[in-house]
């Protein structure tokens, strides 16, 4: 009998233990929060001492490592804590958890706490820039170069990896602005990198 599944698109072992793991921190997050949520505090603890590894882990990957990140899993840890009364366990734990995650790395950044390095994910810009460990891209000053209205959208976007609809939201502006404010962004970054290596 012939897969509906594709050879070359058949989950091998490691993505079926991926998927496992996934839900299995979904299931033991929510349920740790839900036992929170009525006075436990062993298992509140349990919580946040693994939301920091996996908050930690994700904003060094969005943000790099810097001590930015730091300050930013502090806050979100705070926020989770405010907060925990507002998740319900009839929901996915996860989309609540970082929404307040995004939320706190956009607040941080705003703040403009950070003058060390950031990580963009770019389609234009060449790799040459970005190679040596002392590029003006890991200093975080093209971003300083850029106007606020486009760095805001190029951090929500390419650096948090929010959504086209998520960050339009957050700004207040439509997808289609946000989407011109992301490619101006772009074309000024890779301006900027492409005169620097002149």
């Amino acid at each position: 009998m012939m897969s509906a599944i594709p050879a070359g698109h058949q989950r091998g072992p490691m993505a079926e233990a991926k998927t496992t793991k996934y839900g299995a921190d979904e299931a033991r997050w929510a349920g740790l929060m839900t036992s929170a949520q009525r006075g436990e505090e062993a298992d509140y603890r349990r919580l946040l001492t693994e939301l920091a590894v996996v908050i930690d882990r994700y904003l060094r990957s969005r943000l790099g490592a810097y001590d930015l990140v730091e300050d930013c899993v502090q806050d979100s840890l705070l926020a989770i804590h405010q907060a925990r009364h507002t998740y319900d366990p009839r929901r996915p734990f996860r989309p609540w958890l970082f929404a307040i995650v995004r939320h706190k790395a956009v607040d941080a950044l705003r703040r403009g706490e950070s003058k060390q390095r950031l990580h963009l994910v770019g389609e234009e810009i060449p790799e040459q820039a970005v190679a040596g460990p002392e590029s003006e891209l890991q200093r975080g000053q093209l971003l300083d170069q850029l106007p606020q209205t486009l760095r805001e959208a190029l951090v929500l976007t390419k650096i948090l990896g929010l959504s086209t609809g998520e960050a339009a939201a957050r700004i207040g502006i439509s997808q289609a602005a946000l989407k011109v404010r992301v490619h101006r962004a772009m074309r000024k970054v890779k301006n900027l990198l492409e005169s620097d290596l002149v």
